[in-house]
C-alpha cells in the first residue's frame, strides 16, 4: 500500500547560515513564538529574537535576528551541552541540538589537533550561535520530516577574519564539515555558508543531491544579513510529501560504503587491517577478489558504515594499509523488519529472527550459536539440528495462522 512520506529538501545553492536558517524554517511554518520561547528557556539575559520582512535581490524572505549585548565567553562543549540540557524542548530536538555541537566539537578539533571535549568555541560557542543550533532543532523537530535531502553546498570564496586571524573560505572547520559532501565555491567573494550552517545540514541530511521528487506543500525563505549584487541571499527549504510504496520493509536508509584496492599487503597484514576495520564498529566487511594493473591479483576490501562513522574507517585504512586512497559514496539499504523468535525443539529453545515478505512467506534464520552449541553438545551434524529447527518453526507457524 501507498503511503506519504514527508521530505523536507535544503537549498543550499546561495550558502546557509544559522540565521537564514531560522528564517527558512519560520516562513516555511514554524511558529516564531516556539523559537523565541525555546532561547527565552535558556535563562541567558537579554538574549531574545526578532522577526521581520525583507527583500534579497527582488526576493522576500523572512529574516530572523538573535538579539544578545556581546559577550567574551568562550565555551567548551560540555557547558555548551549542559546549556542545552536546561533547555524546554523535546528529547529529539535535544538530541539535535546536542549532535550538532558535537560534529561541530569534531570538526574543530579536527582542525586544531585536540580532543573534542577540548575544544575552546570561539564564533560558534557565543550564545546567538547557540540560540541558532537550539531554534534549528526546535524547527525542524516541529516539522518532523521523514526524510530530509540537501543540495550541494556553495561556500563562497575570498578571504574572512576569525579569531585565529585571516583565513581563505570555506574557513577550516567549514571544510571539515564538509568532508564528503559535494560542494561548489560559487562567484561570490564572501563566505556564504558558516561552520553553524554547515553543521546543521550535515547532521540533519540523509543525503546530498538534486531535489527528490515530491508534491510541494511549502516553502520556506530565509535571508542573509547581507544584501549581493549578483544574487539573493537566501536559503530555501521545501517540504513536500512523496508516495513511497510500503512493502512490510523497515523504511530505506542510506549508508555508505567506505572501499580501498589492495595489491600489496600479506595475508597476515590484511588479517589484521580486517581486524582493526571491526573496531570501527561497521555494520559489514567484505572483501572480493579482484585483477589489478600489470595482471596483479588483488583484494577490494568494502565497508558499510554510517555517515558518522566514515572518517574513522578511513582513517583505519589510511593507518593500517598501504593504500593511498579511499572511495566513499553513500549508497541506499533496505532491509526487512526483523522480530525475535524462540522456537521449542527437542534439545531446548533456540532463538532467532523472522520477516514476513510481500506475498505472506515467512522468512525464519535460528542464531547460529545456538545451532553450534546445541550440535557440540548432542555429537549432531550442524545441517540436521538447523533443518530440524526449521521444519519445527515452519510447523509451529502454520498452526497459528
Amino acid at each position: 500500500m501507498p503511503k506519504n512520506e514527508k521530505i523536507i529538501y535544503f537549498d543550499c545553492r546561495f550558502g546557509v547560515s544559522g540565521d537564514m536558517f531560522l528564517g527558512a524554517l519560520v516562513d516555511a511554518g514554524v511558529p516564531f513564538d516556539l523559537l523565541d520561547s525555546t532561547i527565552r528557556s535558556l535563562g541567558i539575559h537579554h538574549l531574545e529574537l526578532t522577526q521581520k520582512e525583507v527583500v534579497r535581490h527582488g526576493i522576500r524572505a523572512t529574516k530572523i535576528d538573535v538579539l544578545l549585548p556581546h559577550e567574551h565567553a568562550h565555551r567548551h562543549l560540555a557547558d555548551i551541552l549542559a546549556i542545552i540540557d536546561q533547555a524546554q524542548m523535546s528529547p529529539r530536538a535535544r538530541k539535535i541540538a546536542s549532535d550538532i555541537f558535537s560534529r561541530l566539537a569534531q570538526a574543530e578539533g579536527k582542525v586544531h589537533g585536540k580532543p573534542p571535549e577540548e575544544v575552546h568555541f570561539h564564533e560558534v560557542g557565543a550564545a546567538d550561535s547557540i540560540a541558532d543550533i537550539i531554534c534549528i532543532a526546535t524547527g525542524i523537530d516541529y516539522i518532523n520530516p521523514d526524510s530530509i535531502v540537501c543540495s550541494p553546498v556553495t561556500t563562497g570564496t575570498g578571504t574572512i577574519e576569525i579569531a585565529h586571524g585571516s583565513c581563505s573560505v570555506p574557513a577550516p572547520a567549514t571544510a571539515e564539515l564538509l568532508r564528503g559532501v559535494p560542494i561548489r565555491g560559487g562567484d561570490a567573494p564572501f563566505e556564504l555558508t558558516t561552520p553553524t550552517g554547515a553543521a546543521a545540514v550535515v547532521v540533519l541530511s540523509q543525503a546530498f543531491g538534486p531535489c527528490p521528487d515530491m508534491i510541494l506543500d511549502r516553502m520556506g525563505i530565509g535571508a542573509g544579513t547581507r544584501e549581493m549584487e549578483s544574487h539573493a541571499n537566501v536559503f530555501r527549504i521545501f517540504v513536500g510529501t512523496a508516495e513511497r510504496e510500503d512493502k512490510n520493509c523497515d523504511s530505506d536508509e542510506q549508508l555508505w560504503m567506505v572501499e580501498t584496492n589492495l595489491d600489496d599487503m600479506s595475508g597476515e597484514s590484511l588479517a589484521y587491517l580486517i581486524q582493526k576495520l571491526w573496531e570501527a564498529a561497521p555494520r559489514d566487511i567484505f572483501t572480493t577478489p579482484i585483477q589489478m594493473k600489470k595482471q596483479r591479483p588483488g583484494v577490494l576490501v568494502t565497508v558499510l558504515v554510517e555517515k558518522s562513522q566514515v572518517d574513522a574507517v578511513k582513517n583505519v585504512f589510511f593507518h593500517d594499509s598501504t593504500t593511498w586512497g579511499v572511495r566513499h559514496y553513500p549508497i541506499g539499504r533496505t532491509q526487512l523488519p526483523r522480530r525475535v523468535e524462540s522456537v521449542a525443539t527437542p534439545w531446548g529453545p533456540v532463538a532467532g529472527k523472522s520477516a514476513v515478505l510481500d506475498d505472506g512467506t515467512v522468512k525464519f534464520k535460528p542464531e547460529y550459536e545456538e545451532l553450534a552449541r546445541i550440535a557440540r553438545a548432542e555429537h549432531l551434524p550442524l545441517e540436521y539440528v538447523q533443518k530440524v529447527t526449521a521444519n519445527l518453526f515452519a510447523a509451529s507457524n502454520r498452526v497459528g495462522e
